[in-house]
């Protein structure tokens, strides 16, 4: 039998990888005062010392990893993510072998080679954060090898919008700008007890009187509770109109979310996954019933490969999936997307009230919402339509 060659793309020639620090992909590596680092729950805060800051126990300890993949013509695809110097060493020492030589086209194989290669020490984590930042950088080079936006090499747009929610710390001013939604961090997790559930529930309240009562209100509480607290805050911030409670539970804890999912308010959504890996974690969470929407993000959880088996799972069971932030990578997807109807936009003002590029300062070009909407033009630029800031001062510290 002979075997078919694809015709017409290069092969790779080489794949480098740098880390570089100051926000961007590593959104939680801000400075002094931004809304992000303000005494948000965490698993953490059962110690005092770590309660204050979540850059005080190391959110930000890892930086940001911009991996490069360059064909034999010279055409660079390039992605971010989160994985810093260790997922460097990664990508170069170990991954790269997968991808030089090869046609960019078979990244189904270099996916699962990848993935199979280094499953006795990753399947989740930092190791398939760094599989991530280069299933997507090869998605951007494909996509620029070929002349077409990623979104048009996944079947194409099935809207000619995209609308969002907001994240962030003022919901009211989210509603001014035009977002569907705002979500805000939880302030309070068990180890600030009744004083604390109060707190949150007041915050809510307040900002519930801001926005009235159709604009959707949902929070985002980092892994930070237990079914317990989790309960009694779902039971309690049902009179004000909560959308969803979200990550309220270790991602490990799978049964938890189950007891969650039947204890929450009849009509209140349970949604979890953004620290969730490959479509057999997220398997766990649609088989034992664990959430209403599934919140992968495509810089974490394997890639744009590995999301589209996650959203075919996700679409077979029923259920929603609205990925975790992650700026252009996540928008080509929803717009393919029938399961996908509306994305997140994270607010990285400082205060949340100016809309500002989400990896800014290390991507060049890169979309935002107007009046809560992007339009599916936008994106229409080959591959993700981004370049790379090249003035930042990026290290690759295992160069080949």
């Amino acid at each position: 039998m002979v075997r078919m060659e694809y015709t017409g793309l290069p092969r790779i020639k080489h794949v480098r990888a740098f880390t570089v620090r100051g926000g961007g992909a590593d959104y939680h590596d801000q400075g002094e005062g931004h809304w992000i680092d303000d005494h948000i729950a965490t698993p953490m805060a059962r110690y005092p010392e770590y309660r204050q800051s979540r850059q005080s126990f190391g959110i930000n300890a890892l930086g940001t990893l911009v991996v490069e993949i360059e064909a034999e013509d010279g055409t660079i695809g390039f992605a971010v993510t989160t994985g810093g110097e260790p997922a460097c060493f990664l990508v170069e020492r170990h991954l790269a072998r997968f991808l030089e030589g090869r046609n960019p086209a078979e990244y189904e194989k270099i996916w699962d080679q990848m993935y199979f290669s280094t499953q006795y020490y990753g399947r989740k984590g930092l190791v398939v954060n760094a599989i991530s930042g280069v299933d997507l950088a090869l998605w951007d080079l494909l996509g620029k090898l070929r002349g077409e936006p990623v979104h048009a090499l996944l079947g194409g747009a099935v809207r000619d919008e995209l609308q969002f929610y907001a994240t962030g710390s003022r919901p009211d001013l989210a509603k001014d700008m035009g977002f569907i939604g705002g979500k805000m961090p939880l302030h309070h997790g068990p180890a600030g007890g009744i004083e604390g559930l109060r707190k949150n529930i007041a915050e809510l309240a307040t900002m519930r009187e801001r926005v009235g009562p159709d604009f959707w209100l949902m929070l985002d509480c980092w892994m930070a509770l237990d079914v317990d607290y989790a309960t009694r805050l779902a039971l309690a911030a049902n009179e004000h109109g909560l959308k969803w409670i979200e990550e309220a539970i270790s991602p490990d804890d799978y049964w938890g979310y189950a007891a969650l999912k039947r204890n929450v308010p009849r009509g209140m959504l349970v949604t979890t996954g953004e620290h969730e890996a490959t479509r057999w974690g997220f398997r766990m969470l649609l088989e034992m019933d664990c959430c209403d929407i599934l919140q992968p993000d495509v810089g974490w959880c394997g890639g744009m490969t590995e999301l589209l088996k996650i959203s075919a799972l996700a679409d077979a069971h029923g259920k929603l999936v609205v990925p975790h932030g992650s700026s252009v990578y996540s928008y080509h997807f929803v717009i393919t997307r029938h399961n996908s109807p509306f994305a997140e936009f994270l607010m990285m003002h400082p205060a949340s009230s100016e809309v500002v590029p989400m990896f800014h300062p290390q991507l060049i070009g890169e979309p935002v919402p107007v009046n809560g909407r992007l339009r599916a033009s936008a994106l229409d630029k080959p591959g993700f339509g981004v370049e790379l800031n090249r003035d930042l001062p990026m290290h690759r510290p295992y160069a080949r």
